[in-house]
């Protein structure tokens, strides 16, 4: 899928998930750095718009590494047993969903806004419509 020197994700702070989805995105997109935006449970935070500071301030992370590092592809991420977000799989794929909408609106020049889901033995998935 091309090769990048940088592309985002907006993940958990949650340690756990930060190497699966770092390694997932740059083999899946050959990219050197993968520049992580974290907040706990960002697949909800976005999904549902309810903290409009947060979710600026996630939009603002992400113009800069779009705008200062190239970025054109960003993922959004949930995971199993986040405490941030203590949904189902099935909920939180959905919020994965709604969030990827979500970043759509923001009208950044973006090639693709992938889904991730990080599962009970820590493997990145992709979740689509």
């Amino acid at each position: 899928m091309g090769c990048r020197e940088f592309v985002a994700a907006i993940n958990c702070m949650d340690g756990r998930v930060q190497m699966p989805v770092m390694k997932w995105m740059q083999e899946r997109y050959g990219a050197v750095y993968v520049d992580m935006i974290t907040e706990p449970g960002p697949n909800k935070i976005l999904a549902e718009c309810s903290d409009m500071a947060v979710v600026h301030s996630i939009r603002k992370r992400l113009e800069i590494s779009v705008v200062h590092h190239g970025t054109d592809v960003v993922a959004v991420v949930g995971h199993y047993d986040c405490a941030g977000n203590p949904k189902a799989a099935k909920e939180q794929q959905e919020q994965i969903l709604k969030a990827k909408e979500t970043i759509r609106a923001w009208g950044l020049p973006l090639a693709a806004i992938v889904g991730l889901w990080v599962n009970p033995e820590w493997q990145v998935e992709e979740v689509k419509a």
